[in-house]
């Protein structure tokens, strides 16, 4: 199984999942959160450990900071660039070399930690929303990091799998909770990239794709998605570019070089989006010049009634 199908959940891994909250309610993870799309990790994890020490009991404090190790990864790996996703034979094939032993370490105690907790809060309430929201954000997170940074594909789908369920059962508590389309929506469009026979396999396990589905579903995220929003946007803007709608995409990374000026990868993939739209020429017209009288009678008939119309 490819790299390709844990791309599909790259964006929930980076920063799975919607919170059920108003993301208002936790002004200190929005700050971290804010802070990751600026790649100013270190500073985000200062305000996610500062938010767990006052909040302990909260999953999300845990599950934000194993998302600031991934996403710090990804960032060092550029799977969110168009160098990366528009290659096949890199998406398909995922990142070269090993992962930091040190961050490696970190992003799975923490994402552990997060799960344990999220499970222990549902054993009063299965269908609680905050624990369906770090648990999809948990299982994408080491789905993505199994198979995309350990290559370990069938490990990293079967996790994969479990975070869409529980995507899926978060809408069903908490139609609101927009965020969770990240997941659906990456998914939906990465597996729906897939070669046929890869997807016809795909499907004896359960396993559909849907490019044009996908990119809605990242839409509503990138609209109203919360902790999700940015990432969903970036993610869009690329599929927009694989599929050839270039100033689609070049919008929307205008839109997150705006509102992320701190960000060098937003600033260089609006300029790449912008070369790219500026090489496409339109198509050359082509006129043919004929004299009256090599046009047909009725023709010239058409043509003489044109110009007593117009005086």
């Amino acid at each position: 199984m490819q790299a390709l199908l844990v791309a599909a959940l790259t964006a929930t891994a980076a920063i799975g999942g919607a919170s059920p909250g108003r993301a208002d309610e936790k002004p200190q993870l929005e700050a971290a959160f804010h802070k990751m799309y600026e790649l100013r990790f270190d500073e985000a994890r200062g305000l996610i450990l500062a938010y767990r020490r006052a909040h302990p009991d909260d999953p999300l404090g845990a599950a934000a900071e194993a998302a600031s190790h991934l996403f710090e990864e990804f960032d060092r790996e550029g799977v969110l660039t168009s160098e990366f996703f528009l290659d096949d034979d890199r998406l398909l094939g995922g990142v070269q070399g090993n992962p930091d032993p040190v961050r490696r370490a970190a992003f799975l105690a923490a994402n552990e930690n997060a799960r344990s907790m999220a499970r222990e809060r549902m054993k009063a309430s299965p269908n609680d929303p905050d624990g369906l929201f770090v648990l999809t954000l948990a299982d994408g997170m080491e789905g993505d990091f199994k198979a995309l940074i350990e290559k370990r594909q069938l490990a990293g789908l079967a996790l994969i799998r479990r975070a869409e369920k529980e995507a899926t059962r978060l809408l069903a508590v908490r139609a609101d909770a927009q965020d969770a389309y990240m997941a659906l929506g990456a998914a939906n469009y990465i597996i729906g990239c897939l070669p046929v026979y890869k997807q016809v396999l795909l499907w004896f396990g359960g396993v559909r794709g849907d490019r044009r589905r996908g990119m809605e579903q990242l839409q509503m995220a990138a609209e109203q998605g919360h902790y999700l929003r940015p990432l969903a946007k970036a993610l869009l803007a690329l599929a927009a570019e694989r599929e050839g709608q270039l100033d689609r995409a070049r919008t929307l990374f205008e839109e997150l070089a705006r509102e992320f000026p701190a960000n060098p990868i937003f600033a260089r993939e609006l300029a790449l989006a912008q070369k790219r739209r500026a090489s496409i020429r339109p198509p050359a017209r082509h006129v043919v010049v004929v004299s009256r009288d090599e046009l047909p009678a009725s023709s010239r008939l058409s043509l003489e009634n044109a110009r007593r119309e117009c005086g």
